[in-house]
C-alpha cells in the first residue's frame, strides 16, 4: 500500500535524480488485490512507525484505526483513482489522520494499488523564499496590484516584457505604465475582479515600447484573498500568444480566399477579387498584372518570360482610398525591366522578397523613376512578387507591398502569399478558359436567351438552357420572365420545331413578338391568338422579313401570375404542360387545355385560371427535357414527377436535379427550364378604396392615398402620388362608368390603379392654349416611370408606377 523498493513501486532505481530526491519526504505503500501489503517504503515507516518486515504480506485492514471495514478495498472498487482521508493507526497505537491518494495499477496481469501520503514538516523561511524566487522566474508575465491598483511586485518576465524594472514600476497603474486603450480595457477587468470576486479573462494587442511589432496577449487577472477571505489585490498573468493569433488569422485569409475569390468567371473581377481579400490583412497595397496574351482566352507562350516584360494592369487594392500608390492605371500595358522585383519573379518562377533600401531605390531611379518616386512617397519598405501560374502556365504577377504596418515579409508571408496568388491563379485561368469557350457561343446564346431575368417581386426563378448536340444542330427553344403592369409577372416558354439559323431566326421573331403583346397586357388565350396570326402571316410571306419555311411550326406556352391576387392564368399553344408544386410538396400537371401548335390557323386557345399558395413550384419546360431517344414522354414525365417530389428549398438546385436526372448526356434537342417559386403581396402591401361616382370623391380619394403612403413611410411621394390619384380618378368619374375603385400596391414601385366598368380607353392628346382639359394624362406620363391600360372582364384598370424614392 505504501511503495516497495523495486522502480515500478518507487524505490531507487539509480537515476541520479531520483538519488537527489528525498525519498522518505512521501509515505508509499503498496497493496494487490487481495489487501496485503507488497511495499513499504522508508517514507511510510517514518509515519506509522512500522518497518517492512513488520507489514509486507500482511494485510492492510490492520493499519486502518477503524476495524469495521472487512477489506481495505472495498471503497475503491471500479475506480482508476480515489483520494481523501483515512485514520490510520500508528505502531505506537495512537491515530493519525492523513490525506491518502490511491492509484490503481495494472501491469502484466496483475493490479494492485499505489497508496502515498505526505510526510509533512514545519515550513521553513528557506520555503518562503524559494516560492518567491519560482514566481519571479516564471517563464509567464505576472504582477501583483493592490486594491488601489496599484503594483506592488512584479516577476522577471514582467520586467523583459516592459522593458523597466520592478523598482520603476512599484507604485504605478497598468494606465501609467502602459500608454494604449487597451490598458483602460485591462484596468476595468481588475476592477470587475475585485468587485465580483472571480477571476477575469481578456485579451489585448499592444504595441509595446521597444518591441519592433504589435503583439497579443492573453491576459487572467485573478483576485487575491488573505487567509480571512477578505480582498487584498489582483494577480495579473499574461501570456504572449501573437504567434498563435497570426497562424489563425492566415489560416481565416486562406478560408476567405477560397470563399471569395473566383465567384464569378469574369477575369478582371477575380483578379480584383484576389487584391480585395489581400488588403489590408496582409499588404497595405496590391497589384495584379497579367499578360496580354492571355485576354483574349488563348495560352500564354510556354515557359517564364526573360528580360522586360509587358503586363496589363487589371486590379490593384489599397488601405489609401483610391489607390494613390498606382502608377500604371488599370487597363494600361506597362513595361517591367528585366531587373524589377515582377520581372525577376517571373524569370525565377518564385516568389521573390524585396526591402526596399535606399541602394535599390537608387537602382530603380535610374530603371522606372517614377515608382521610384511613388515608394519615396509612401515610404515603401517590402515587396512580395507572386508568379501567377496555373496548369503549368504563367498567367502574370500579383505584388504586395506594405509601407503602413511596419513589419517587413518574412517567410510565413511569402507561403500565404503563395497560396492565395495560386487560388486566384487557377479561378483566373478558368475565366480565360471560359472566355474563349463563351465567345466562340456568344452570338447563339445572345439569340436564344434574355441577357438577364428582369428584376421583380411576384416570383423567384431560376432558368437553365442546354443546347443540343453538335451533330444535332442549333435549335430555336427559348425562355422569358416579362414584368407586367400591377406588380404582374409574365412566365413564357417557347419552343420552334427543327434546327439550324432559321430556326433561330424564326425564334428571335417570336419572342420579340411576345414581349411586344405583353406589353399591351392581352389575357394570355388572346396573346396567343395573335401569335398564331403573326406565324400565319410570316409563313406566307406577308412580312417585309424572309418568309418562314411552311415545315416549320412553333409551340409556345403564356402564363401570368398576379402577386396581390395570387392567381395563375395559363395556355399553351400545343406545348407540354407545366408542372405545379405546392407548398406541401404534391407535385400535380395542370390541366390546361392544349390549344393548336402556332402556323395552324383559324382554331381557338383557351386558358385555365387557378388560385397559387404561396411558395407553389411552377416548372415550365420544353419537351427537350421529358422526351429523348430510347425513352418516351411519359417516362420523362414520371422521371420529372420523382424529382420534384423531393424536399428542395433552392430553384437552382432544383434545375440542376431536373437537367442530371433526366439527361444523362448532351440532349438531342435543346431544353428551356423555367422555375419559378410564387410569392404573395399581402394586406399590409395593398390599400382599396371604392369611389363613389362624384367629383367631391376625389378629394378624399387623394387623402385617403396620402394617410396609406403616410403608413408606408412614404410621405417623399405623397406629391406625385396626389397628382397621380386626382387625375385618374377624375377621368374615372367624368369618362368612365361604375364601379370606380382605386388600388396602391406597394411593391419595388409604387402602383397606382384605378378600375372603372367601361372598356374605353383613354389616349394622350396635346391641349390647345384654350382647352380647359386634355393635359393631365400627359402630366401622368411625366411624372411616373410608366402608365398603361388593361382591359378586364367587367371593364378596365388605368395604372401608373413610380419609382420609389432611394433610402
Amino acid at each position: 500500500m505504501i511503495g516497495s523498493a523495486s522502480a515500478r513501486d518507487g524505490g531507487p532505481s539509480g537515476d541520479g535524480s531520483r538519488e537527489r530526491a528525498d525519498e522518505a519526504a512521501t509515505a508509499r505503500a503498496v497493496v494487490d488485490g487481495h489487501g496485503v501489503v507488497t511495499g513499504w517504503n522508508e517514507g511510510a515507516r517514518r509515519l506509522l512507525g512500522y518497518r517492512p518486515p513488520e507489514v509486507i504480506g500482511r494485510s492492510g485492514a490492520r493499519l486502518l484505526a477503524d476495524t469495521a471495514h472487512p477489506h481495505v478495498l472495498d471503497a475503491l472498487t471500479g475506480l482508476r483513482r480515489w483520494s481523501g482521508t483515512a485514520t490510520l493507526l500508528h505502531r505506537d497505537g495512537h491515530r493519525l489522520t492523513v490525506g491518502l491518494l490511491a492509484h490503481h495499477r495494472e501491469s502484466d496481469g496483475e493490479d494492485d494499488w499505489l497508496l502515498v501520503a505526505p510526510v509533512t514538516r514545519p515550513a521553513t523561511p528557506q520555503d518562503d523564499a524559494f516560492v518567491r524566487r519560482s514566481f519571479a522566474q516564471a517563464p509567464y508575465t505576472m504582477a501583483l496590484y493592490d486594491t488601489g491598483l496599484r503594483l506592488r511586485w512584479a516577476n522577471g518576465d514582467m520586467e523583459r516584457v516592459m522593458g523597466l524594472s520592478e523598482a520603476e514600476m512599484r507604485g504605478l497603474r497598468v494606465t501609467e505604465i502602459v500608454l494604449d486603450p487597451e490598458s483602460e480595457r485591462t484596468e476595468e477587468g481588475m476592477r470587475a475582479a475585485l468587485r465580483t470576486g472571480r477571476p477575469q479573462e481578456l485579451g489585448a494587442a499592444l504595441h509595446l515600447a521597444g518591441h519592433e511589432r504589435e503583439s497579443v496577449w492573453s491576459v487572467s487577472l485573478v483576485p487575491v484573498r488573505d487567509s480571512g477571505g477578505r480582498l487584498e489585490g489582483v494577480l495579473l498573468s499574461a501570456h504572449d500568444v501573437t504567434e498563435q493569433y497570426l497562424a489563425r488569422q492566415r489560416l481565416v485569409l486562406v478560408d476567405d480566399a477560397s470563399r471569395r475569390i473566383g465567384s464569378t468567371l469574369d477575369l478582371p473581377r477575380t483578379a480584383q477579387e484576389l487584391a480585395d481579400v489581400a488588403v489590408p490583412r496582409f499588404a497595405d497595397f496590391v497589384t495584379v498584372d497579367l499578360l496580354p496574351s492571355i485576354e483574349g482566352g488563348e495560352d500564354p507562350p510556354q515557359g517564364p518570360p526573360h528580360g522586360p516584360v509587358k503586363m496589363r494592369r487589371v486590379a490593384s487594392q489599397s488601405v489609401l482610398e483610391g489607390c494613390p500608390e498606382a502608377v500604371v492605371p488599370h487597363g494600361t500595358v506597362a513595361n517591367y525591366p528585366e531587373r524589377s522585383t515582377a520581372a525577376r519573379c517571373l524569370a525565377e518562377g518564385r516568389p521573390v522578397i524585396e526591402h526596399i533600401t535606399p541602394a535599390a531605390l537608387a537602382d530603380l531611379d535610374r530603371t522606372a523613376p517614377q515608382r521610384a518616386a511613388r515608394m519615396r512617397q509612401f515610404g515603401f519598405h517590402s515587396v512580395l512578387a507572386v508568379p501567377m501560374r496555373a496548369r503549368g502556365l504563367t498567367l502574370g504577377v500579383a505584388t504586395f507591398s506594405r509601407h503602413r504596418r511596419p513589419q517587413r515579409f518574412e517567410q510565413d508571408d511569402l507561403l500565404l502569399g503563395q497560396e492565395i496568388t495560386a487560388r486566384a491563379a487557377v479561378c483566373i485561368d478558368n475565366a480565360r478558359r471560359y472566355t474563349r469557350e463563351r465567345d466562340t457561343s456568344l452570338t447563339l446564346q445572345n439569340s436564344l436567351l434574355p441577357q438577364q431575368l428582369p428584376e421583380q417581386a411576384a416570383l423567384d426563378v431560376a432558368s437553365r438552357y442546354l443546347p443540343a448536340s453538335a451533330r444535332a444542330g442549333v435549335g430555336g427553344d427559348w425562355f422569358d420572365v416579362i414584368p407586367l403592369s400591377g406588380a404582374r409577372v409574365a412566365l413564357v416558354v417557347g419552343d420552334v420545331v427543327g434546327h439550324g439559323i432559321q430556326a433561330s431566326a424564326t425564334m428571335g421573331r417570336l419572342r420579340t413578338a411576345v414581349r411586344t403583346l405583353a406589353d399591351v397586357d392581352l389575357p394570355p388565350d388572346e396573346l396567343l391568338t395573335h401569335l398564331d396570326d403573326l406565324v400565319n402571316r410570316l409563313a406566307g410571306g406577308g412580312d417585309a422579313m424572309a418568309p418562314l419555311d411552311g415545315d416549320i411550326g412553333a409551340t409556345c406556352l403564356y402564363a401570368v401570375y398576379d402577386p396581390v391576387s395570387r392567381h395563375c392564368t395559363v395556355a399553351r399553344a400545343g406545348h407540354p404542360v407545366p408542372a405545379l408544386v405546392t407548398p406541401d410538396g404534391t407535385v400535380e400537371f395542370l390541366e390546361v387545355p392544349a390549344g393548336p401548335p402556332l402556323g395552324l390557323g383559324g382554331l381557338p386557345f383557351e386558358s385555365t385560371e387557378l388560385e397559387l399558395a404561396e411558395g407553389s413550384l411552377l416548372v415550365l419546360y420544353t419537351d427537350g427535357l421529358v422526351e429523348n431517344r430510347g425513352r418516351d414522354i411519359d417516362e420523362g414525365i414520371a422521371a420529372m414527377r420523382e424529382v420534384l417530389g423531393r424536399p428542395a428549398h433552392d430553384l437552382e438546385a432544383t434545375c440542376d436535379d431536373l437537367l442530371s436526372t433526366l439527361l444523362a448526356d448532351r440532349p438531342s434537342d435543346d431544353v428551356a427550364l423555367l422555375v419559378a417559386r410564387t410569392r404573395a403581396l399581402d394586406a399590409s402591401h395593398v390599400a382599396t378604396w371604392p369611389v363613389p361616382p362624384d367629383p367631391a370623391a376625389v378629394a378624399e380619394m387623394r387623402k385617403a392615398a396620402c394617410r396609406q403612403l403616410s403608413e408606408w413611410g412614404l410621405d417623399e411621394a405623397a406629391f406625385v402620388t396626389e397628382l397621380v390619384v386626382s387625375e385618374l380618378v377624375t377621368n374615372a368619374i367624368r369618362y368612365g362608368r361604375p364601379p370606380v375603385e382605386l388600388r396602391l400596391i406597394y411593391d419595388r414601385t409604387l402602383i397606382c390603379e384605378v378600375s372603372d366598368g367601361s372598356t374605353t380607353a383613354p389616349h394622350l392628346r396635346r391641349a390647345r392654349t384654350f382647352d380647359e382639359g386634355g393635359r393631365g394624362l400627359l402630366l401622368v406620363a411625366q411624372l411616373t416611370q410608366g402608365w398603361g391600360t388593361r382591359q378586364i372582364p367587367n371593364g378596365k384598370i388605368i395604372w401608373a408606377e413610380q419609382a420609389l424614392p432611394a433610402d
